[in-house]
């Protein structure tokens, strides 16, 4: 049996090849504080699903990512965010 060769000439892609296009990052320029409270400003740093997104989506330092992480968290708690 012949193989078929696809018009990439017959090498298998991996799944990141395809990405080549920067997904755009939310900004935190001019944010102090971020508060369990804020639930418009936490919305921006979670999926649909609930989901925290990960700092390389966010552009958020380290130190501003664990801030977040915190307030996604204890919004969940105080169900301010569903």
């Amino acid at each position: 049996m012949a193989r078929e060769e696809s018009g990439s000439g017959g090498r298998r892609r991996g799944p990141r090849s395809d990405r080549t296009v920067a997904k755009p990052r939310r900004s935190l320029d001019g944010i102090k504080t971020i508060e369990s409270r804020d639930y418009e400003l936490l919305g921006r740093f979670v999926t649909d699903y609930g989901k925290i997104l990960p700092a390389r989506l966010t552009g958020a330092t380290p130190k501003q990512q664990r801030r977040i992480k915190r307030a996604v968290r204890r919004a969940r708690n105080i169900a301010t965010m569903a």
